[in-house]
């Protein structure tokens, strides 16, 4: 752990549970905001050094639920000042973070998962038709796509955001997607669903949530050709043993879950095309 830690919190009554155990035990901390642009998607975080973390968990006698808690960041961009759009038929509702975790394909980024009070698995044909770089599994059925660096996979009720900066990064990737997700289903009269499964992330994406350690057991020589081989369609995700029964099963969530998106559990992936890495979404207790 580094000097200063951040926690995230999955709602505003468990953040202020816990700012109360912290001045009741006189202990310093900061408060990183989501208020006002990114009150929608998220809750505000705590900031502590290393001993008020240690005191907070040694000594206090409230109950609070956390999202994890991580080396802290300071912000790289800052929270709008103005309140976010609303929707006159907002099928997104609001997020909250469930999961804050380091970024498994790359250690000076985050992670988050969150749900969301509504439900858009009705909007993925429409966004399918308008994203060309997306990949839509109906099956699944999920939505995945980069968002600059970051990974974005979207489930009817669930976001996971993969090479987030910080957590206020992490807030604006959501309440981006927020508000492109009930803007297009306020156009969905004059948008043609799409269903089709164009595109995949590309294998590089998969290799980065590997083991790396070339141990072989899958039947390949590099964890490199083990990636191409699930991108292709020609492997199973449960022939990397050290993830599935072994000493790397730390790995298996976010593995999972960008294959996942491609229409992948543990079985076989689709067939591999290009992909194209712009996008139009531009504009728990430790």
């Amino acid at each position: 752990m580094g000097d200063e830690l951040i926690g995230a919190f999955p709602q505003r009554s468990e953040f202020e549970k816990a700012r109360k155990a912290l001045d009741d035990l006189s202990l310093p901390y900061r408060v990183v905001s989501p208020d006002p642009g990114f009150r929608r998607v998220g809750a505000p975080s705590l900031v502590l050094d290393e001993g008020a973390y240690r005191t907070l968990y040694a000594r206090s006698t409230h109950t609070f639920t956390c999202s994890g808690w991580l080396d802290y960041r300071p912000a790289t961009i800052r929270v709008p000042e103005t309140e976010p759009p609303e929707s006159a038929e907002d099928v997104f509702g609001e997020a909250a973070v469930m999961v804050l975790a380091p970024c498994v394909a790359d250690a000076t980024k985050i992670r988050i998962i969150a749900h969301i009070s509504g439900n858009m698995e009705h909007v993925f044909p429409y966004l399918n038709a308008v994203m060309k770089e997306a990949c839509y599994n109906v099956h699944g059925p999920t939505f995945t796509f980069m968002m600059g660096y970051r990974m974005i996979s979207m489930y009817p009720r669930r976001i996971a955001v993969a090479k987030a900066d910080e957590i206020v990064d992490a807030w604006r990737a959501l309440e981006v997607i927020r508000c492109r997700v009930n803007e297009v289903w306020a156009r969905r009269a004059e948008i043609e669903p799409s269903y089709e499964m164009r595109q995949k992330p590309p294998a590089l994406e998969i290799f980065k949530r590997l083991p790396r350690t070339n141990c072989r057991r899958c039947g390949e020589r590099t964890c490199l050709a083990f990636a191409v081989k699930l991108w292709t369609g020609d492997g199973e995700l449960s022939d990397c043993k050290p993830v599935f029964a072994g000493e790397y099963g730390r790995l298996k969530p976010a593995l999972t879950e960008i294959c996942r998106g491609l229409g992948v559990s543990e079985g076989k992936a689709g067939t591999g095309v290009e992909y194209d890495t712009g996008s139009d979404f531009t504009g728990m207790t430790p």
